[in-house]
């Protein structure tokens, strides 16, 4: 196999792995720091406005299912976001979701 792949693959796995136990965990992240890394990562490329994208735009399982599988986000192969950091935004988008406890208001 091209070495490329065989990396490839073992990262898509370490990934999903990484994923799995912070949702077994019940995502264990920090959301405030996930809070400040989405604004610093991810409103830079969509939107400025709560409204184009905020953890309220989904509920908590379109949360799960998106980061349980991030192949299936558009600009997830331009990310250079460690994991842990990935995790804790996925804390925050999750733990105020449209369907959560405490929906995000704001952004």
């Amino acid at each position: 196999m091209n070495r490329k792949i065989v990396l490839a693959v073992a990262s898509a796995l370490v990934t999903a792995f990484v994923f799995s136990m912070a949702f077994a965990a019940g995502g264990e992240g920090n959301a405030r720091k996930g809070k400040f890394l989405y604004r610093k990562n991810c409103r830079s490329c969509h939107g400025k406005t709560a409204s184009d994208l905020s953890p309220a735009t989904k509920t908590q399982a379109e949360w799960e299912a998106l980061f349980a599988d991030k192949a299936k986000i558009k600009c997830s192969g331009d990310w250079t976001i460690k994991e842990k950091d990935l995790i804790d935004i996925y804390s925050y988008l999750h733990g105020y979701a449209k369907d959560s406890p405490s929906p995000a208001k704001c952004s």
